[in-house]
């Protein structure tokens, strides 16, 4: 489980991979959150929003590393063109089944995850992809 965890906006993966040591900052529009697997919430929450299984998405190399080694350092990854573009097009009450469905499935993995908790996070973050796509560039997360 990861402490913080950051999904940004950025440009391009070049760019984004630059917050590998020290994290998107300020020179990315982000939202910061923690005490979750992002890497694995990412690919529950498109399997929800889009379809398909979590061992396709997987096995398709869901969620796309960018930068840094996914064995308890600092990662930064993509997040699916997919994805965006289904937490973008979703109305409030969708992503609230989707996050409420999140909070349940954690809870059976025996994860605390309040369900206002998790409704905030995949609106805030719903908010941060419409705002990535009116820019023309791609959401990112930083996980340290």
């Amino acid at each position: 489980m990861s402490i913080i965890v950051k999904f940004f906006v950025a440009p391009d993966d070049t760019s984004a991979g630059l917050a590998l040591r020290t994290g998107p900052g300020r020179a990315f529009e982000s939202l910061s959150f923690g005490n979750f697997d992002p890497e694995e919430a990412v690919v529950e929450w498109e399997c929800r929003l889009a379809g398909g299984s979590f061992e396709e998405l997987v096995e398709a190399g869901e969620p796309r590393i960018v930068a840094g080694q996914d064995n308890d350092g600092c990662v930064v990854f993509a997040m699916s063109p997919r994805l965006s573009a289904a937490l973008a097009d979703a109305g409030h009450s969708r992503l609230r089944d989707v996050a409420d469905a999140w909070a349940r499935l954690r809870a059976e993995d025996g994860e605390a995850m309040d369900t206002e908790i998790a409704d905030a996070i995949v609106s805030d973050l719903a908010d941060l992809v419409s705002s990535a796509r009116r820019q023309n560039q791609g959401v990112y997360c930083w996980v340290a």
